[in-house]
């Protein structure tokens, strides 16, 4: 009889333990929980502590209301000009209503990456390849479009949708490389044929201003030497002009001058002004009158004698 009242005991005490685990719940945070009460939808569970009926109310899988990030596989697409090129996508989603996606949707993240790669082929058939290689982000935005207004009824909302890789045929990619490398070998070469023009151009720029600044530097040292001059020769002047210089003065300053003029020896023939003749002439006489002077000057020793008169009847010698 005790036996038999343990057992029993021992057969509530589990089943009060069993009770008491399917009746309370913890919903942790950013998760949703939907609740059928005898197979039909009766709530959706919010994060924190709840309780149910046991045997009565069944809590399906939890769902993650978090944004989450789907990969998807390279897809085929052909596109306008019959090119057969591989693009990878990703789409970020997110769950916003548990109910809906329980329901309206056996399986929304398959869903997701069927409706992105029949959205793809019809978006990318529409362009050639270029454009398509060119315009990720048109296409992004023509199939976030598509696909948010198709998961709305489903509970997601689809934020973003980015093309992770676009891989054109190897053919393709050889002969786009081919292209790329052409368009960069001319590019380098207009770059550098410009600057050799700029270098060019620069040197010359910069030997008409050296020679302008040359020749302006030689002018201005022209009319200062000039200046120099002219000032050193009215100096020479107001000297000459102070002393009052008589003939004989001159004309020794012109014998002076004269072997200069004949130094150097290119100077094959020069000329004597006639001003060097008069000059001469001049000191020719003082020379006489000096000579015939010391012959007529009285010495100590001897009487002076009465000079002889000329033809002219003057005391000067003929």
């Amino acid at each position: 009889m005790d036996i038999a009242v343990a057992i029993v005991l021992l057969v509530l005490i589990v089943f009060v333990i069993i009770v008491l685990v399917r009746s309370v719940r913890i919903i942790p945070q950013a998760r949703a929980g939907v609740v059928e009460r005898l197979g039909k939808y009766q709530r959706t569970l919010n994060p924190g502590l709840t309780l149910l009926i046991p045997f009565v109310d069944r809590l399906l899988p939890l769902l993650d209301l978090r944004e989450q990030v789907v990969s998807f596989p390279p897809q085929p697409v052909i596109t306008e000009d019959n090119l057969v090129v591989s693009i990878d996508t990703v789409v970020y989603f997110q769950v916003t209503d548990a109910r809906a996606a329980t329901y309206e949707i056996a399986n929304y993240i398959q869903a997701v990456e069927q409706l992105t790669t029949t959205t793809l082929r019809n978006v990318v058939g529409g362009l050639n390849l270029e454009e398509a290689l060119t315009s990720r982000d048109q296409i992004n935005g023509q199939l976030r479009g598509v696909l948010d207004e198709a998961t709305g009824r489903w509970g997601i909302r689809v934020s973003r949708v980015e093309l992770k890789a676009i891989d054109p045929p190897h053919s393709i990619q050889d002969s786009m490389e081919k292209q790329m490398r052409a368009e960069r070998d001319r590019r380098a070469a207009i770059l550098t044929a410009e600057g050799t023009k700029q270098s060019a151009i620069l040197t010359a720029e910069g030997q008409r201003q050296s020679s302008i600044l040359k020749a302006e530097g030689d002018a201005k040292a022209a009319i200062l030497r000039a200046d120099g001059e002219a000032q050193a020769i009215q100096k020479v002047f107001d000297a000459i002009h102070k002393g009052n210089p008589d003939q004989k003065l001159l004309a020794y300053q012109y014998l002076q001058t004269l072997p200069k003029i004949a130094e150097g020896s290119s100077n094959k023939l020069w000329i004597i002004p006639s001003e060097v003749g008069e000059a001469l002439k001049g000191i020719g006489n003082v020379l006489g009158a000096n000579a015939v002077q010391e012959q007529v000057s009285p010495t100590p020793d001897v009487a002076p004698q009465a000079a002889p008169v000329g033809a002219d009847g003057q005391g000067h010698l003929a």
